[in-house]
């Protein structure tokens, strides 16, 4: 597709007339007409705001779409990490393990991800599935990274978790008050401040992280695109280095910061 071709489709797709975005961009509606008919380009400054207006990046407007790749919103089957991750509790005896999918499943039941078909228990199975692959098979991070939304997404209480007392803190700490853009800096901070000082929760936010990057093209606006990369780089570090210096941790802290990394710079490059 043609750079016209593009302006065309974004705008349609954003429910907007040739005069709104002239509108907005300041220019004649004549002017959006010819990009769209491929005569002229719009300078940069414009294309800029155009990305603005239409919530994509620039680099979707500018891209000469000559191929056309199939994406995919998840990855796996839900059910079969289902199936690993119990067979998984079952082999090592990890109580809280097999209490926690369970739950999880019942809790997060009719949720699916922002703007996507797929289940909402894909993202917790998914970071039980990362902790195991990462060799960590411990019950208490597998049961935490299980549970770490559901207190804060469900309306479940935290006592009501079938679950023993150190795996409660872990959600607990995970668990975020709801935030508006005038008091989410408040709030986040010392969030994050306290998450940092536990190892495991550290782990478990960092695995979280890892995955909502993976899926925020799709599911996040390009200005809360903008905010996860900030915030991302703001706090993460901190948790990180937490890992870090936890002996055991040590391979899970290379390779979630590497991921975390390479997940930012590509966002930044494609915005």
């Amino acid at each position: 597709m043609s750079i016209g071709s593009n302006i065309k489709l974004h705008r349609e797709e954003q429910h907007l007339t040739q005069e709104q975005v002239a509108e907005a961009l300041g220019v004649t509606f004549q002017a959006v007409s010819s990009w769209e008919r491929n005569e002229y380009k719009p300078d940069t400054d414009k294309l800029v705001k155009l990305a603005e207006i239409f919530d994509v990046s620039v680099s979707a407007i500018l891209e000469e779409n000559n191929h056309i790749f199939k994406t995919k919103d998840a990855i796996y089957d839900w059910e079969h990490m289902k199936t690993f991750v119990k067979t998984t509790a079952r082999n090592f005896k990890l109580k809280n393990t097999l209490a926690a999918v369970d739950f999880a499943v019942y809790a997060h039941e009719g949720q699916i991800r922002k703007k996507s078909t797929v289940p909402y228990i894909y993202h917790p199975l998914n970071l039980a599935c990362h902790a195991l692959s990462m060799n960590i098979i411990e019950d208490d991070i597998i049961a935490g990274s299980l549970l770490h939304d559901v207190v804060e997404d469900c309306g479940v209480q935290l006592d009501s978790l079938p679950v023993d007392e150190e795996v409660k803190e872990l959600v607990d700490l995970l668990t975020c008050k709801k935030t508006t853009p005038e008091n989410r800096k408040e709030i986040i901070g010392p969030y994050y401040e306290k998450i940092k000082n536990n190892p495991k929760a550290s782990l478990i936010k960092c695995m979280d992280r890892c995955n909502n990057l993976t899926t925020m093209s799709w599911g996040l606006s390009r200005e809360k695109i903008y905010r996860m990369i900030t915030e991302t780089e703001e706090y993460y570090p901190a948790l990180l280095k937490t890992i870090k210096k936890t002996t055991e941790y040590n391979n899970a802290a290379w390779l979630l910061k590497y991921q975390i990394e390479s997940m930012l710079d590509i966002y930044k490059r494609l915005m």
